[in-house]
């Protein structure tokens, strides 16, 4: 049996769970009073369920023959309807983590801020939600902090309580796998076709909830190339503060989702435009505020486009190397700083200023201590590299990081750096049989720029040679 809704049908069974009339909605009745559920039937919309992972499909099915409220939701249903191939599913339902844990034998039970269920299939990971509600009577189960950031939030609801805790309106479309059709209670159908990021309820609110909310506006923005609405993007520049009280741990979990999803690039100038830049990095915006001329941006995004081009191309990319990036002119900066006042030695100079800007950057966004050491080879090599004689630079050759730090020399050089002729002889020497190399590190006493290296240029790495 089903029941008709504006110009969809679905599931009785479902319906009669819902209730269009829920007074919560974040505080916001009028938007409330505005926005309505509005079914999209199978014949209207791009969703199949062959482009639907086989196991998000076995949880729904289970969780639906158990007797439970299924529906595929969020990223996975956004990207499915904008044409793209989701790398997650997302399951949500009335069934409390208990529950669908006695349900999978390979589920586990994680979280604190949001209890959740994962249920395992191999590499797959199909996470399961509870609905929640946004009541705040109800004690020790939602909390916020003084800032408003919500610090606690395993309050549980129905479907029409859950639609207003989801952030924004594009990733609050439910996949109904009764009866394959999407329901929309806040117009995120027609912001997709309208390419806008918008918002569910007011933004200021929403933000102080959670900060990293204004992260991801900056990333959604970046993957779709859709516009943030205004009301959405008007507070940003003031409430970006927020994010330090965010723990370094999860803004880290954020860099990656901005710089190694393959929209690197554009995520950098979202961040720039929506000056969030210096809550994750603040030595990278320091640094770029006095590039006048534009090298360090122009290194940055050039980087950062070679990463987008990997994970299209589906090779590996690593945290070490984007930290490296990013923190290689401030490094150069305050190294050439140290020299100036303490009169020390280019390389002693440089592995000062990689320990401070390396070790501060742990307070801000907070990445594995294992990539720490490899992250300063790499930016240490770029010196040791211009010195193409003897035993020391013969070992180069066999360092870890080498393949990482000559892929930085070849951006370097790329960006004008560095000549290009530094980047092709080490591209040729580590070709060479043994004999050859030996030869050719001890025949060779050349150095790319005579007796002072443009590495500590403070002008962001404009080439000597050619500005002569």
């Amino acid at each position: 049996m089903h029941a008709r809704i504006d110009s969809g049908c679905y599931d009785i069974g479902v319906l009669e769970a819902v209730k269009l009339t829920n007074g919560n909605c974040l505080n916001n009745t009028e938007l409330q009073s505005q926005v309505g559920l509005n079914v999209i039937p199978r014949q209207d919309h791009s969703i199949s369920r062959a482009d639907i992972s086989s196991n998000a499909l076995k949880v729904l099915y289970r969780l639906k023959k158990a007797g439970y409220q299924a529906f595929l939701v969020g990223g996975g249903v956004r990207d499915l309807l904008v044409g793209l191939n989701p790398k997650d599913f997302d399951v949500v339902t009335n069934a409390r983590p208990p529950e669908v844990r006695k349900l999978f034998r390979n589920c586990r039970l994680i979280g604190r801020r949001f209890k959740l269920a994962h249920v395992h299939f191999g590499r797959e990971v199909i996470e399961v939600v509870t609905f929640r509600s946004s009541a705040s009577g109800i004690k020790d189960e939602r909390k916020h902090s003084g800032k408003g950031r919500i610090i606690r939030d395993n309050v549980y609801g129905t479907i029409d309580e859950d639609i207003w805790r989801r952030d924004f309106t594009i990733n609050a479309l439910y996949y109904n796998v009764s009866d394959f059709s999407v329901w929309d209670y806040t117009t995120g159908l027609k912001d997709i076709e309208n390419r806008v990021l918008r918002l569910i309820g007011d933004p200021k609110i929403r933000y102080r909830e959670d900060p990293v909310r204004m992260l991801r506006a900056a990333r959604f923005s970046a993957k779709l190339d859709f516009d943030v609405a205004k009301d959405s993007l008007a507070p940003i520049n003031k409430l970006g503060i927020l994010l330090r009280d965010v723990p370094p741990a999860r803004l880290y979990d954020e860099v990656l989702k901005l710089f190694l999803a393959g929209h690197g690039a554009k995520s950098f100038d979202r961040l720039r435009q929506f000056n969030l830049l210096n809550y994750l990095f603040p030595h990278t915006a320091s640094s770029l505020k006095l590039d006048h001329k534009g090298n360090i941006s122009n290194f940055v995004r050039e980087g950062l486009i070679e990463t987008d081009k990997r994970v299209h191309n589906q090779k590996s990319v690593t945290p070490m190397f984007l930290y490296a990036m990013l923190l290689w002119h401030p490094v150069l900066q305050y190294s050439h700083k140290i020299q100036s006042e303490e009169k020390t030695s280019q390389i002693e100079a440089l592995l000062d200023a990689c320990d401070e800007i390396v070790s501060s950057q742990q307070s801000y966004t907070s990445y594995p201590r294992r990539y720490s050491v490899p992250m300063k080879d790499i930016l240490v090599m770029q010196l040791r590299f211009e010195n193409r004689r003897g035993a020391r630079a013969h070992r180069l050759l066999n360092h870890r990081q080498f393949g990482a730090a000559y892929d930085f020399l070849v951006l370097r050089a790329k960006c004008g750096e560095v000549d290009q002729e530094l980047a092709d002889w080490w591209a040729n020497v580590r070709t060479l049989a043994p004999r050859q190399q030996r030869k050719a590190f001890s025949l060779t006493n050349k150095r790319l720029y005579g007796h002072r290296s443009n590495l500590y240029q403070s002008n962001g790495g404009s080439n000597p040679s050619k500005s002569k």
